[in-house]
């Protein structure tokens, strides 16, 4: 019960921490550095760098909303690995939708983000 309570917890500041980090750092740091003037200019101009960091920025907090998924299973006595590769699976392609979307194809991350979250989601159902 203990470890249940612990991981669920361990879940929740996950959370927490990712919509702080998303939501703080889009006020706070993105905004901010959208508004300068000396960005570096990627395919012509300094949009696609903002829509780079931004995407780059909140793939993290998507990494760490899975992870929490993966906290909440391992607390239970009757997960599988594959529930835990569901997860992982769901979480990868998330990031491949915020990637392909926020570089507009540009940013090849997106394949190997699609790549796993493909792999992951095809052994979790085997």
């Amino acid at each position: 019960m203990r470890m249940l309570v612990l991981f669920d917890l361990a879940a929740v500041v996950i959370l927490l921490i990712g919509v702080a980090h998303s939501w703080l750092g889009e006020r706070y740091l993105l905004q901010r550095l959208a508004r300068l003037d000396n960005l570096p200019r990627l395919y012509g101009g300094t949009a696609y760098t903002m829509t780079l960091l931004r995407f780059a920025w909140h793939i993290t907090t998507l990494a760490w909303l899975g992870l929490a998924g993966v906290l909440v299973l391992l607390a239970r006595p009757t997960f599988s690995p594959e529930q835990i590769g569901r997860v992982v699976g769901l979480c990868f392609l998330l990031q491949f939708a915020v990637s392909l979307w926020g570089s507009r194809g540009k940013h090849l991350s997106w394949l190997g983000f699609l790549l796993v979250g493909v792999l992951a989601l095809l052994a979790s159902s085997l």
